[in-house]
């Protein structure tokens, strides 16, 4: 008896150490990226935000090796920076006046945020679609209105309620305020439960085509040149003058609007090597990118490294040559 405890606990200890070999070999293979899932935090599943996630999560499993990627659908830019900041999220999607908030620890953000930036995208459109038949021809004509200011935690309800409150309106007492994502937003138009939505995206937002598609000149987009000046002297330089064509959804001219870069943001405590893979990724997969949205088109190699006042990854640096 006594040999045949020695001999159990003998295989027992070489069964302990096999495993010990494939957790320390499960490990290895974890730090040089293999089998590792990324998250990428998005937005609005009829957003720009989610289908441009979803063609970066395939183009990563196809050309990081070792590495897998999802797109998860959330409320956006304030909360994707909060999700990569808990460790939730690994890249994400904001706007840059959301992710410069962050940085300086301003507005949703109580103290400076650890984010960097991959790269400078796309700019975001801001698109405020209003009823006929309620009549709104500035964002002062929405007072008394029901208006959908963007999903909680999202860019979109950042920019919305800078622009009321630069035409003069307390969001709270002027309006019908209601926090609704894109898709909810859409539908309470359809409904005729809300008179206006604001919403900032990419050109065009799928959301936004099917209202117009579905509604045609029942619905309008709000010019916004008057807010410009306002939003810029209070909000800093981060706003730029745009413009969405007539052709974008087939409206009857061209309507003035304002614009933000939409930046790709990592953790600080990124691993450089993957930083730096995703940022070239950017580029070398552009083509696959645009075919899954147009938007893709828009990033260069000249504009990408310009995010201030985000600061640069040490890896997307060294992509960049700096």
């Amino acid at each position: 008896m006594r040999r045949l405890a020695v001999l159990l606990a003998a295989g027992a200890l070489a069964l302990t150490a096999c495993g010990g070999d494939r957790s320390a070999e499960r490990g290895a293979d974890q730090a040089a990226g293999q089998g590792r899932r990324l998250s990428i935090a998005t937005g609005n599943t009829t957003g720009v935000y989610y289908v441009l996630g979803g063609g970066l999560a395939d183009q990563i499993g196809k050309g990081i090796p070792g590495y897998q990627a999802t797109a998860e659908a959330t409320g956006a830019s304030v909360e994707n920076i909060q999700r990569v900041v808990r460790g939730d999220s690994d890249i994400a999607f904001t706007l840059a006046d959301s992710a410069a908030d962050a940085v300086n620890g301003k507005g949703a953000f109580g103290s400076p945020q650890p984010i960097r930036a991959l790269a400078r995208l796309y700019d975001n459109s801001t698109q405020v679609v209003a009823t006929a038949e309620a009549n709104v021809r500035s964002i002062a004509d929405l007072k008394g209105k029901r208006v959908s200011t963007g999903s909680p935690n999202s860019g979109t309800e950042v920019i919305a309620l800078r622009l009321l409150e630069a035409a003069g309106l307390d969001p709270d007492e002027d309006v019908s305020r209601q926090s609704l994502g894109l898709p909810e937003s859409v539908q309470g138009i359809k409904d005729g439960t809300l008179d206006a939505l604001v919403w900032s995206g990419g050109l065009p937002t799928p959301g936004i085509t099917d209202l117009f598609t579905s509604l045609g000149d029942e619905v309008a987009l709000v010019p916004l040149a008057g807010s410009l000046e306002k939003m810029r002297a209070e909000h800093g330089p981060v706003y730029a003058a745009g413009t969405i064509a007539k052709d974008v959804y087939s409206t009857p001219a061209d309507v003035p609007t304002i614009v933000v870069p939409n930046l790709l943001v990592v953790a600080e405590k990124m691993d450089p090597a993957l930083a730096e893979s995703l940022t070239r990724l950017l580029f070398d997969r552009k083509a696959e990118l645009e075919k899954v949205h147009p938007s893709a088109g828009s990033i260069t190699r000249e504009d990408a490294p310009r995010t201030d006042p985000v600061p640069l990854h040490d890896g997307a640096r060294r992509y960049y040559g700096q």
